[in-house]
């Protein structure tokens, strides 16, 4: 990075716990590096106040306020459907470039591809940084993640935005506290914000959308015990089943962590799609997996944000009841049930390798 870090967010008219995702996870992640939030709805408010997380990161409400605190590049906080630039938002990112400030997005929208944005960041020497870029070497995948001797676990879902990353980086600390060398690898613009590198896997063309996450894979596995795979979409999506399908396809996992919303009822958005049972998603994905490489679901990741404490300890007995697996919600409770599931299934999975050897 050329120079430190210090985000203005931009989250205009959208800022709150389900419409920035990609905001939320750098205030939740990476707190340090956010200076400012610009959403003129909520200013005069705290990320805290807003989010329950954050502490004092302030809200303001104008660009001039904005500046005020010095950021060194705006951050594009939203990964709204289809990924689109906002239109209104366009002349505010101009005024940023010429204020000389970098410019992340995760955005499908390649605001380096944009003639004018482009132009006046060449002009303002300034940095754009399109997190969704994807190589442009990638190829089919090969099942070459069959080989790796890292232990590979991908979280899967009952919908989208569901806590697929935030579950992953939930529990990597509580892994590696373990004894074991633990690896991220992030497939989505929000992680690869975080992680500092990854393939956003839905922005490739859908043919090499299992070479992106065998690529990740193995290169996660060089050094590591553990590999966390974040995953992306769910099999039952209208929408976005293919690059569920394409993750689990490449990265090939040994195990899986099943997320889901207890409140959720169906698809969001999609309310034509009711979800099913957490034993039917379960049978789903392991059916999905088996013929290139079985992989049980050992653990469930609730996102219980909007239930109250006896509600979500209520949703977790229920999941463990009907599953008879761990239960936890990673970010409210403790980690502990989902990191020990991790843990005992990569040591009972060497132990069978080493009495086969």
């Amino acid at each position: 990075m050329s120079r430190t870090r210090r985000f203005l967010v931009l989250a205009e008219g959208n800022f709150g716990p389900l419409s920035s995702k990609t905001a939320n996870a750098c205030i939740r992640y990476a707190p340090q590096d956010v200076a400012v939030i610009l959403d003129s709805a909520a200013a005069g408010r705290t990320a805290q106040e807003v989010l329950g997380f954050g502490g004092g990161i302030p809200i303001v409400a104008t660009f001039e306020d904005a500046m005020t605190y010095a950021p060194t590049a705006l951050l594009v906080g939203i990964a709204p459907p289809g990924g689109q630039l906002p239109l209104a938002w366009r002349g505010l990112l101009l005024r940023a470039i010429r204020s000389g400030l970098d410019v992340w997005s995760g955005l499908h929208s390649l605001l380096g591809d944009d003639a004018e944005i482009a132009a006046a960041a060449a002009e303002q020497e300034v940095e754009i940084r399109d997190l969704r870029r994807a190589p442009a070497d990638l190829d089919v995948a090969s099942g070459r993640a069959r080989h790796v001797d890292a232990t590979v676990v991908l979280t899967v879902g009952s919908d989208c935005n569901i806590g697929k990353m935030t579950t992953q980086l939930q529990i990597r600390e509580a892994v590696a506290q373990r004894g074991h060398r633990v690896a991220f690898a992030a497939t989505g613009q929000t992680g690869i914000l975080i992680e500092g590198r990854g393939i956003a896997v839905d922005a490739v063309i859908a043919d090499f959308i299992a070479g992106a996450a065998e690529r990740l894979t193995l290169e996660a596995a060089e050094d590591a015990d553990i590999v966390l795979v974040e995953g992306q979409g769910s099999l039952v999506h209208p929408a976005f089943s293919g690059v569920t399908l394409g993750l689990m396809h490449g990265s090939l996992p040994h195990a899986m962590i099943l997320c889901a919303q207890p409140s959720r009822t169906a698809i969001n958005r999609q309310p034509w799609v009711p979800l099913p049972s957490l034993r039917e998603l379960i049978r789903l994905y392991e059916c999905m997996a088996e013929p290139l490489r079985p992989s049980p679901v050992i653990g469930i990741a609730l996102n219980t944000f909007d239930l109250s404490d006896v509600e979500a300890h209520e949703a977790i007995e229920r999941a463990r009841a009907e599953t008879g697996l761990p239960v936890t919600d990673p970010v409210r409770f403790a980690t502990s049930a989902l990191a020990d599931a991790i843990d005992a299934f990569h040591r009972e999975r060497l132990e069978a390798l080493a009495a086969l050897a």
